[in-house]
């Protein structure tokens, strides 16, 4: 893990300038930190995953990223070593580093026409490159595994076991909806609020493109429809009309328009109830609780999905 002491290495390693100080974490996920690297040229965040990831993972996000900002996108600048590299190893962490921007708290209730150009101009890049599609956003939990996680929760006292299996059959028959991503290029995969923010000075930031990988432009239009509309269908449509004005190629046609947030929202909620129920992570229980309350109180339904294809196909 990083330590302020590794202020100096990490500039001189991506020559950002003296009088380097390190500070944080500043913010935290579920599969990484950031930092705060101020130095005589400005400042910068450093970004530590827990687990190192591929070099060829990085490198082709990191493509993606250089295209993206090409083409517009409203992004953080990736940031590269003096050797050209993307990532670099300091000992005990791994690091990489953009240019800082000033963000403000996520707001999913931001304008929806400005969220739709964003979107268009993400899908615009036709970037189509190595990082492949990946169950995380395709593939069903399944029948069994949730009768095996609601079975071992109750078991264990989760207070959120009942919600849980409430909820089991509605789940089981959203998975019922997936359907294989066509049309593929990369896409960012990871478009929820927390990602798409507004700065100061009220214009949009997209940041995390760690995931970004090969994935079908209309089902991601269908997770940032999910995520922005916040169940409003007047938001929805004025999102996915700017968009569509905006030359954005996704286009809801059917519930399979909705896979991705499916499957993703799905294994958010599988992933924190393994969590809970693990017991090296026993201190972070209480935070998985939350994480599962958060899936349970917010979730995506057919209904809605009915509403959303309703109001946008055609």
């Amino acid at each position: 893990m990083l330590d302020a002491g590794d202020a100096v290495a990490i500039a001189d390693l991506f020559q950002l300038g003296d009088a380097a100080l390190l500070s944080g974490p500043v913010a935290r996920g579920e599969v990484g930190q950031v930092w705060r690297l101020t130095t005589a040229l400005g400042a910068w965040a450093v970004k530590e995953p827990f687990e190192r990831p591929s070099q060829d993972e990085v490198d082709d996000d990191a493509f993606f990223q250089d295209a993206a900002l090409a083409q517009g996108v409203p992004m953080p600048r990736v940031v590269r070593t003096t050797a050209g590299n993307v990532m670099a190893d300091l000992g005990a962490a791994t690091v990489r580093v953009y240019e800082w921007v000033d963000l403000l708290q996520r707001d999913p209730r931001l304008d929806p026409t400005t969220v739709g150009r964003v979107v268009a101009s993400i899908h615009g890049v036709r970037y189509i490159g190595r990082n492949p599609v990946d169950p995380w956003y395709t593939d069903p939990v399944g029948a069994d595994a949730w009768d095996d996680l609601i079975g071992r929760l109750g078991a264990a006292g989760a207070g959120f076991a009942e919600a849980l299996s409430e909820q089991r059959d509605e789940l089981v028959a959203l998975e019922e909806l997936l359907e294989w991503p066509t049309n593929l290029q990369t896409c960012h995969r990871d478009l929820f609020a927390d990602n798409l923010l507004r700065t100061p000075s009220g214009s949009l930031c997209v940041i995390d493109w760690e995931n970004s990988g090969l994935a079908d432009p209309s089902q991601e239009m269908g997770l940032v429809l999910f995520e922005f509309s916040c169940g409003d269908m007047g938001r929805a449509r004025a999102l996915y009309d700017s968009y569509i004005d905006a030359s954005g190629p996704g286009r809801v046609t059917s519930p399979g328009t909705f896979s991705m947030i499916i499957a993703q929202l799905a294994h958010i909620g599988e992933i924190s109830c393994r969590r809970w129920l693990d017991p090296a992570l026993s201190a972070e229980q209480q935070h998985n609780a939350g994480r599962v309350e958060e899936f349970l109180t917010q979730p995506i339904t057919r209904r809605m999905i009915d509403e959303f294809v309703a109001a946008l196909s055609g």
